[in-house]
């Protein structure tokens, strides 16, 4: 089963580019969770229309199977480049593998690495008070252990 779904999952994604799979799991009582992201985002009716698809082309295989498509929600960890780069100039919050934490607007995206800025004050270098200081901080996708994006409202 996996593998029929697989394949037709594939080929609807072939044919609408701007989504992809986020992830996908099938529980002990064979119900099949599909998660799903887009370049410009995901509607109730892209969920509906890949389940349409599913459902059309897999009328014997589902006897004993239920499955849903959801779209990868708005607190939901980034996984993948393409959704880094469709998140390029919001707030993300970082956290990299060896415990730091960033909090800051993602600025940069590339095959290897994303780019993220923030303000901080610090003392002025000479005087009394503080400055705004523009930092940054560069990290390789294997290096993050958790990107979320920061809702504000």
């Amino acid at each position: 089963m996996n593998k029929i779904l697989e394949n037709l999952i594939t080929d609807y994604f072939e044919k609408n580019p701007s989504f992809f799979l986020v992830g996908s799991n099938m529980n002990s009582s064979n119900k099949i969770s599909i998660i799903i992201d887009g370049d410009q985002g995901v509607k109730i009716s892209d969920c509906v229309s890949l389940g349409k698809y599913l459902r059309n082309n897999l009328v014997e295989e589902l006897y004993d199977f239920s499955f849903e498509v959801s779209s990868a929600g708005l607190t939901s960890p980034l996984i993948y480049p393409r959704q880094f780069i469709k998140n390029l100039n919001r707030k993300l919050n970082i956290q990299s593998i060896n415990g730091e934490e960033f909090t800051g607007n993602l600025s940069e995206v590339n095959n290897d690495n994303v780019k993220i800025e923030w303000f901080s004050r610090e003392p002025k270098p000479l005087g009394k008070g503080k400055i705004s200081v523009l930092n940054n901080k560069s990290l390789l996708f294997n290096e993050i252990k958790e990107a979320k994006l920061i809702v504000e409202f």
